[in-house]
């Protein structure tokens, strides 16, 4: 057992992974997996790929094959799966995996388990992207609805807008007067005082007032000399 069964297992994936899988050594290899990116992902990517490297112990598969996983050099971030912050998470994820198949190949299966629990990773933060996105919209929405709706009236709502409009109707009279006074104001100042007539000599005769104001004898209207009356004999 032990050394047979790893050589048997590395036959067999060597002819399931014949372009992915690369040796490092007798007992160490790695296998590239391709990973399927959410269909309702709007964001396009290039497609992520993880590098697993599994390292047989020599009791293997009576223990667990000691595993890393990592990113393909030179990769550029994916910006649903991070490996550098994610790997603890996948390879903790396929502790279940390992435990249930300790005694079997199981390398397999371990390939299939990690693939689907990091699609499985970047489904969610997809879904989480869009439920955000739907929240945002339905709060956008009820923003605009309510502009509609207006207030509910109510008692309370009532008294405080008639409170409201009393207060607003008083300080509108109150600047219209201000500027009323104002307007008055500055229209009296601008006016120039009414000089108080001076009648003429034939005004005054006319009115019998002849007597209580001098006349202006050289005005065309002064009145005309009177003549004294002969009496005859």
């Amino acid at each position: 057992m032990g050394r047979e069964d790893q050589i048997e297992e590395r036959e067999v994936l060597d002819s399931i992974f014949p372009e992915e899988i690369t040796d490092i050594s007798d007992t160490a290899y790695r296998i590239s997996i391709a990973l399927d990116v959410p269909e309702n992902d709007v964001e396009e990517t290039e497609q992520p790929v993880l590098i697993l490297q599994v390292t047989y112990p020599a009791d293997y598969p009576d223990v667990a094959p000691e595993l890393e996983i990592s990113a393909p050099p030179n990769a550029p971030k994916h910006p649903r799966l991070d490996v550098q912050e994610d790997r603890d998470t996948l390879l903790e994820a396929l502790q279940p995996t390992i435990e249930e198949n300790l005694g079997m190949a199981m390398v397999f299966t371990i390939v299939s388990a990690l693939k689907e629990h990091a699609e499985q990773l970047m489904s969610e933060r997809v879904n989480a992207v869009h439920a955000e996105k739907e929240k945002e919209a339905a709060k956008a929405e009820e923003e605009e609805n309510r502009k509609f709706r207006g207030t509910v009236v109510n008692r309370e709502t009532f008294l405080k807008w008639l409170e409201d409009f009393k207060k607003e109707a008083e300080e509108e009279e109150k600047r219209l007067k201000e500027e009323k006074e104002a307007e008055d104001k500055k229209a009296n100042k601008k006016a120039p005082a009414k000089e108080e007539k001076k009648m003429t000599g034939r005004e005054l005769w006319e009115r019998g007032l002849a007597g209580k104001a001098d006349f202006d004898e050289e005005g065309e209207d002064a009145m005309p000399p009177v003549e004294k009356m002969k009496i005859a004999a």
